[in-house]
């Protein structure tokens, strides 16, 4: 049964990409305590590079936040890969975003957004995060975006404790074994009853 995370990227026709291989001395990500460190991810679709150039260059500001909107499926099926159910991500808790991007360009915010928007219409409330978003000379690949990721995993639900467990075990059996007791107590004689 899908979760309600997979449902919503069902209703936004989202189809999460295949999780792009380490091009370098790195992985993926890095699952610590509850939190899920994801490495930075760039431009890939489909198994290739695309937007490779600068914005406010090659790209407009619209272009560039659908890039990092790319980049933004990429790190959820990081984080998919990483914790296996979306379900269990409790928050997204911070974005850092690169843009390449020419020296008099001033709008990296409104690239990242392209991210940021993706992570609250899948998440909701929990896609919420805080945020940087920084301009870089140039980035790997000559890629337009990078972004990398730290999010929250939900702790798992707490098992009932030893004796609430074993007073609910109990009462079940008591409650079971009545109808049997009431059985045997009329099947009994009336005489051996009275003698009694």
């Amino acid at each position: 049964m899908p979760g309600r995370i997979d449902a919503r990227l069902k209703d936004l026709g989202i189809v999460l990409p295949q999780v792009a291989k380490p091009v370098a001395n790195y992985v993926p990500w890095v699952v610590t305590g509850n939190l899920v460190f994801v490495s930075g991810q760039v431009t890939f679709k489909d198994g290739k590079l695309e937007w490779l150039g600068k914005v406010g260059r090659e790209y407009s500001i619209e272009q560039g936040a659908q890039a990092a909107r790319q980049v933004g499926l990429n790190i959820l099926a990081a984080l998919k890969g990483a914790v296996g159910d979306l379900d269990r991500i409790a928050r997204i808790v911070k974005l850092v975003g690169f843009v390449n991007a020419p020296p008099e360009f001033t709008d990296h915010p409104k690239v990242i957004n392209g991210c940021s928007d993706l992570m609250v219409e899948v998440f909701g409330e929990k896609g919420k995060h805080t945020r940087v978003a920084l301009g870089a000379a140039a980035l790997p690949a000559n890629c337009a975006v990078e972004i990398d990721c730290i999010a929250e995993i939900a702790a798992p639900a707490r098992a009932a404790s030893r004796p609430a467990a074993r007073k609910v075990a109990k009462k079940v059996a008591k409650k079971a074994a009545a109808p049997k007791r009431k059985a045997a107590k009329a099947s009994k004689p009336k005489a051996a009853r009275r003698k009694r």
